[in-house]
């Protein structure tokens, strides 16, 4: 599967969203078609990976809009975001030059058109009305067919198509405005009235398209402030890196740096790639990435993250991981794709804004054969200017603006605390989130057990230690890992198994040095008749603080008690708190054994928990809890939390467990703190809310408006302004979001 990100120029309201997504959706092979306005960009999958473009690219020029298939090679030295802030920069130039002339011409045309009606003015002006009419024209006209021109091209192309969108309603307003009016300074005597001298409308066809051009130039600016984050997120890359040569420091461009190269790091210098340290240690401030204030202490062997920023020691460090593969990158991406995609509650937008434009040009074909039939003798001039209104009033921008600038400030405030959301499917799902489910190892406790005692019955400690940690050797489990640690720490020598079977959710059996050996739970004991009840006491007696106790069994007879203790993260119990003051459900599901189980949740307040949970059984846990209508959320940081984290209605991942959780969940935490369980919830909430406040207003205001200038009420240059601003104020709406605090 491919996928394409791309940029599409010219888009102006929702309208344009829902015609590019059909245009090439109906291209073979593509699908998942999504078209953000906010970033004025459409991705979409193909399992073609020879797909040609070059169709897509035409279809959708022949409905007025290009998309631009060399942006992202079309400068290598530059990032992809600095290529795509270029071209809108190149786009947005041209509307800024043909506002000026707008407002150059647009001045005198209100001022002369607004004056001639006082009798004051009419004495001191040297030209009679119908020369002043032909003096609007001629000012007027470079406003409608330069400033003006991109309305008339899109509204010609988009007739072609019989299809329609906002900048028809723009053409078509102004465009009745300006033909009326120039055959009225061209031919009075053919228009004229009773004899009277016909009005004009230049100062209407004039301030529309000056403040629609105004509005566009604020809505730009105003989309540019939304994805900071994105921006933020590119400049933590620095442009150079000093690398080790031989026995010379050289410094070279980041697109430079390979995997291998040993980089040079001084006090307040970026680190500009993944690596491992291989000497020297310092302390590294890694907010930027995992939204923690607090430097973390690098050491040999300690890995860094590219973007981070070393505060005060000097070390080297050798580079693992370059361009799109560092943790940085993967980090842009995803917030690329969550920021690009399209939450449930647009779908409903999207249909709407299909027949918007339609149902708006009916209203004022209707408003104006209205008047004509049930107005006075001046009845053409008040249908004329009701018909612009209604048109110029209606703004399916607004609607097309209301849920991504709000995505976008959603997911890059979310970026900034060590969040990652996927996408706005579960951004929007989170807020509803009734019960979290806990794994428990590595994501309530540490994920880094280590062996606080071991008991033997009638054999050595360090006999016991070589046979379970030889065994255990061959593991890639959390546990297996502690005893092989503390076995090394005791320098006792490993020898190689001469056979080996993990019996998942049990523990492990084999043949060590010609004994027979179980190592794991008590049902892996029973399994075998291994006799327990001997040793139950000391066994009750070390798992009661909430350590997890290894049966050794050797030749069928219990040998060994090996006590691990993975110890409770400090956040935990707040952020448990925390939830069930949110009136969240928590629950805590784990392998280990009851008494275990019942220590740990006790510690960090978790009333429900469920143990010696089968990996397997961990996904039906939550079918369980969804069955009973519950919106369930699953946080797991191993590969056996997959499943689960698949199947509920939100997976959210611990970012320091393992890459099959990440890819499977929705939601990752950068640092593994699970406070940011509570803050990724109250992100939710807080976008959710802005959206529909978004929505609400940006169908109040057509709802109010549209109604108002069909009945004679509003004024198209106030109608205008109020188009113009209304995106403005969505657009800033979302925006009030990144001063939150989650």
């Amino acid at each position: 599967m491919k996928n394409y990100n791309l940029p599409v120029e010219g888009m102006t309201c929702a309208s344009c969203v829902t015609r590019v997504e059909k245009i090439v959706s109906k291209f073979d092979g593509v699908k998942n078609v999504n078209v953000n306005l906010a970033t004025e960009r459409i991705t979409f999958d193909t399992d073609d990976a020879n797909l040609d473009l070059s169709p897509i690219a035409a279809a959708v020029e022949d409905y007025g809009y290009k998309l631009k298939l060399d942006s992202d090679s079309s400068n290598k030295t530059k990032t992809d975001e600095d290529t795509r802030i270029e071209e809108n920069d190149e786009y947005f130039n041209q509307i800024k030059k043909d506002f000026r002339l707008a407002v150059i011409l647009t001045i005198p045309v209100f001022f002369i058109s607004m004056l001639t009606g006082y009798s004051f003015f009419q004495s001191v002006w040297p030209f009679s009305g119908d020369n002043t009419h032909k003096i609007l024209l001629i000012l007027t006209t470079p406003v409608i067919f330069i400033s003006g021109k991109r309305f008339y091209k899109i509204f010609w192309t988009n007739l072609k198509h019989l299809s329609a969108e906002m900048n028809s309603l723009v053409a078509i307003g102004t465009g009745t405005a300006y033909v009326y009016s120039a055959a009225a300074a061209l031919f009075p005597q053919a228009i004229s009235i009773h004899g009277e001298l016909p009005h004009v409308y230049f100062e209407t066809a004039c301030v529309i398209i000056t403040l629609i051009l105004m509005g566009k130039i604020l809505e730009h600016n105003a989309k540019r402030k939304t994805n900071s984050a994105i921006k933020k997120l590119i400049e933590l890359k620095p442009k150079t890196a000093r690398i080790l040569a031989g026995q010379k420091e050289t410094e070279i461009k980041i697109s430079e740096l390979q995997v291998g190269h040993i980089v040079i790091i001084k006090p307040g210098e970026k680190i500009p790639s993944d690596g491992i340290i291989t000497w020297g240690a310092s302390v590294v401030d890694e907010s930027m990435i995992t939204g923690e204030s607090i430097p973390v202490e690098k050491t040999e062997g300690s890995n860094v993250i590219g973007g981070t920023i070393n505060k005060n020691g000097t070390f080297n460090f050798r580079v693992t991981e370059i361009g799109g593969n560092t943790v940085l990158s993967q980090i842009i991406k995803l917030v690329e794709q969550a920021q690009a995609s399209k939450p449930p509650i647009q779908k409903l937008v999207d249909k709407i804004a299909g027949i918007f434009v339609p149902i708006v040009i009916l209203i004022a074909v209707v408003t104006f054969a209205g008047w004509i039939i049930f107005g006075d003798a001046h009845s053409f001039n008040i249908a004329l200017v009701n018909f612009v209104a209604v048109l110029i009033i209606a703004c399916p921008c607004a609607l097309g603006l209301a849920t991504p600038t709000a995505i976008i400030v959603g997911t890059g405030l979310g970026a900034s605390n060590g969040i990652l959301i996927r996408n706005g499917e579960s951004l929007e799902v989170a807020q509803k989130i009734s019960t979290i489910i806990f794994d428990k190892t590595g994501t309530i406790t540490e994920g880094r057990p280590n062996v606080s005692e071991v008991i033997t019955f009638n054999i050595s400690e360090e006999e016991i230690l070589l046979l379970a940690a030889s065994l255990e050797s061959k593991s890639e489990h959390p546990l297996a890992k502690a005893v092989i640690d503390y076995a090394n720490s005791k320098n006792i020598d490993l020898v190689q198994p001469d056979s080996f079977q993990n019996l998942s959710g049990f523990g492990l059996t084999g043949m060590v040095k010609e004994h027979i050996l179980l190592a794991g739970n008590l049902n892996l004991m029973k399994e075998y008749s291994v006799k327990t009840e001997s040793i139950q006491n000391k066994f009750d007696t070390l798992t009661k603080d909430g350590r997890t106790t290894i049966y050794i069994a050797v030749d069928n007879e219990i040998k060994g008690l090996i006590s691990i203790e993975d110890k409770v993260k400090s956040t935990s119990q707040k952020a448990v708190d925390e939830l069930n003051g949110m009136n969240i459900k928590t629950v805590m599901i784990t392998g280990d054994n009851k008494i275990t189980a019942e220590a740990i949740a006790g510690k960090v307040g978790i009333k429900n928990y469920k143990a010696e949970v089968m990996p397997d059984e961990k996904a039906n846990i939550v079918k369980e809890y969804q069955g009973n209508g519950e919106i369930v959320a699953m946080v797991g940081d191993g590969i056996n939390d997959s499943p689960a984290l698949a199947q509920a209605d939100v997976g959210i991942a611990i970012g320091t467990g393992t890459d099959v959780a990440i890819e499977t969940a929705q939601i990752t935490l950068v640092n593994g703190n699970l406070m940011n369980v509570a803050k990724a919830i109250r992100l939710s909430r807080y976008t959710i809310r802005t959206i529909k406040q978004n929505l609400f207003w940006a169908f109040i205001y057509n709802t109010i408006g549209i109604p108002l200038a069909a009945l004679g009420l509003l004024n198209p240059m106030i109608g205008a302004l109020a188009m113009s601003l209304s995106s403005v104020s969505v657009v800033s709406n979302s925006l009030r979001l990144k001063r939150r605090k989650i």
